[in-house]
């Protein structure tokens, strides 16, 4: 069998299963899926009993979809779409694509916006290295009484999430988590970063990521990759209200070193680490302590 040669659905997402196993592709019975869905725009559920039911063409363009695929083009940029928590944000070249351990990331801040509030101000966020815009977004989404702000150096990513934060009403700013805000140290409740954390010699494995994820949300700087997640947490001191809250996203081998930074500035209390989707700790968050407990 070929794909564009005539085949039924069924028959076409098989082949193209087969292909993208054989290319390495990690998920490839779904990959395949959802290529097909991007044709043909019915939604998995409906897809999935057209493919039990076996009398359905497949689509114009399919073969050459999952051939791009193959070359381990990631699925995102091939749809135009990642979906992340209650999110299905616009991506593709020039911007990160948002992974699923991040949502654990979103918990944690939006657990922290529902303890009950001191005084009748609306919670202050601000996600700093924001790329995409997942997770202000989805801040902004599941919490409407916040008032969410997003900062984005990259020319690119700030499009991209210009495009998915301003109908949820997040104020991006252009800058560098290292000196953003200036005029608004001292009052967010909560600043959230996932910054660059990947050591300078630490390529990643994944083609998906190593070629088409921008370097510079890779890359944290310096051969440990800590100098942005290093900078994301200053700023966060500088831009938090005594109490506040700060959790950071990290790679696992970074966790007890961000605990022993956090701790070791006199800055913060609290300093937990905490577990992706996978089990591993992939985050760690801090309280701001008050000037007369530093």
């Amino acid at each position: 069998m070929t794909l564009g040669t005539g085949l039924s659905l069924a028959e076409a997402v098989r082949e193209a299963t087969a292909i993208l196993h054989d290319a390495g592709v990690p998920s490839p019975r779904v990959d395949a899926e959802l290529l097909a869905d991007h044709l043909l725009g019915v939604g998995l559920g409906r897809l999935r009993a057209m493919l039990l039911a076996d009398s359905s063409p497949e689509p114009d363009g399919y073969a050459e979809l999952v051939a791009e695929r193959a070359q381990r083009v990631p699925l995102q940029h091939i749809t135009g779409v990642a979906h992340f928590r209650y999110l299905q944000l616009a991506v593709g070249p020039g911007v990160f694509i948002p992974r699923p351990e991040t949502e654990s990331v979103v918990q944690l801040v939006i657990d922290r916006l529902k303890k009950p509030a001191q005084g009748p101000r609306r919670p202050k966020v601000v996600d700093l290295g924001t790329g995409s815009g997942a997770i202000a977004g989805s801040i902004a989404l599941e919490v409407p009484g916040a008032d969410v702000y997003a900062v984005e150096f990259s020319e690119f990513a700030h499009a991209w999430a210009e495009r998915n934060l301003r109908p949820l009403g997040v104020t991006l700013l252009r800058g560098d988590l290292r000196d953003a805000l200036p005029e608004h140290n001292g009052t967010f409740d909560v600043v959230v970063s996932n910054p660059p954390y990947i050591p300078a010699e630490a390529i990643p494995n994944e083609p998906e990521v190593a070629l088409h994820d921008p370097p510079e949300a890779l890359y944290g700087g310096g051969a440990d990759g800590m100098e942005l997640p290093t900078a994301a947490a200053a700023s966060a001191a500088r831009l938090l209200v005594s109490g506040g809250y700060f959790v950071m996203e990290h790679a696992e081998v970074q966790a007890t070193w961000i605990a022993a930074m956090l701790k070791a500035s006199g800055l913060w209390s609290d300093v937990m680490t905490h577990l992706d989707l996978n089990g591993k700790e992939r985050a760690t968050s801090a309280v701001l302590a008050a000037p007369s407990d530093r």
